[in-house]
């Protein structure tokens, strides 16, 4: 791997074994859970009534989902751009649920979709989870979280749930409506990633680094501080790094572990390194539909 890549990642790390590689769990898995009425309260009417612009989605839709997805998700760490021909839609069989997804169309365009997972044969409509729900703007969003509730409301269900990171429109309608978001760190396991040529990982992020530094250092002092990340007198713990440049940890949280920076570089390192959930920096999230 190091001959080719500069970091490595691992969606799925086998517990106990990648640590003795390098490899640190980079990204917390989260979702949101939605109460049903608290959808109903904000989008108001017959919570039976549907909405004319959803309907099941066919093959032809696909290109369109593609785009509404990479242009909400695909400078966010961890998700992956997909390209035209993707389609990594579960194919429903009798005892495997698939993929049941609608999508919301305004005029002739595809204003946003939903990707539900579907139900095997015999299992109970004990829960709605939806692996994604992107839209173009808030009120596609809640029309989309609208058609959901009132899934859950013909099911007599009281809440769903949508794997959606908590910084994405979604998350944001999310919350305003009312909801809980619920992460789960991984101390082993999970999605791991470890640094493999720390010197060229940095210097092809310098361009990135220098922008985010913006003038927390004069132009002289800051080919000092690359150098220093560069050569690991700055975080010189390559597991902190990797944390760092995904947005998993703020150089606030490294200083609570004990990561220690001289006081010159503290405002610099803040800039570089401001943590996920943030407009310079979305927190990193990978969706189900792109892991392998």
């Amino acid at each position: 791997m190091a001959r080719r890549v500069d970091v490595a990642f691992v969606p799925e790390g086998i517990e106990g074994v990648y640590e003795r590689f390098g490899f640190v769990g980079a990204v917390a898995d989260g979702h949101l859970v939605i109460p049903v009425r608290n959808v109903e309260r904000t989008a108001g009417g017959d919570p039976e009534a549907a909405d004319p612009g959803i309907r099941s989605a066919t093959p032809a839709d696909l290109p369109a989902m593609v785009g509404l997805y990479n242009v909400a998700h695909a400078q966010r760490p961890w998700t992956h751009e997909r390209h035209a021909g993707w389609n990594r839609l579960v194919p429903q069989t009798t005892w495997k649920p698939g993929s049941q997804t609608l999508v919301l169309r305004t005029g002739h365009t595809i204003a946003g979709y939903a990707v539900l997972e579907g139900r095997a044969f015999g299992d109970p409509l004990g829960t709605v989870t939806a692996d994604e729900l992107v839209a173009v703007d808030a009120a596609a969003t809640r029309r989309l979280l609208a058609a959901v509730a009132r899934l859950c409301w013909q099911r007599r269900l009281d809440r769903f749930t949508v794997r959606e990171p908590a910084d994405s429109l979604t998350g944001r309608i999310a919350r305003h409506m009312g909801c809980s978001y619920e992460q789960r760190f991984p101390p082993s396991g999970g999605m791991m990633a470890a640094v493999l040529n720390r010197p060229s990982l940095v210097r092809t992020l310098e361009p990135e680094l220098r922008r985010r530094a913006g003038g927390q250092l004069p132009d002289t002092a800051r080919p000092q501080a690359i150098e220093a990340l560069c050569g690991g007198d700055l975080f010189p713990d390559d597991r902190t790094l990797i944390r760092l440049l995904l947005g998993h940890w703020s150089a606030e949280d490294a200083y609570v572990h004990g990561a220690a920076v001289p006081d010159r570089y503290r405002s610099l390192c803040a800039a570089w390194f401001p943590g996920g959930g943030t407009p310079v920096l979305p927190a990193p999230y990978a969706h189900r539909l792109d892991r392998y």
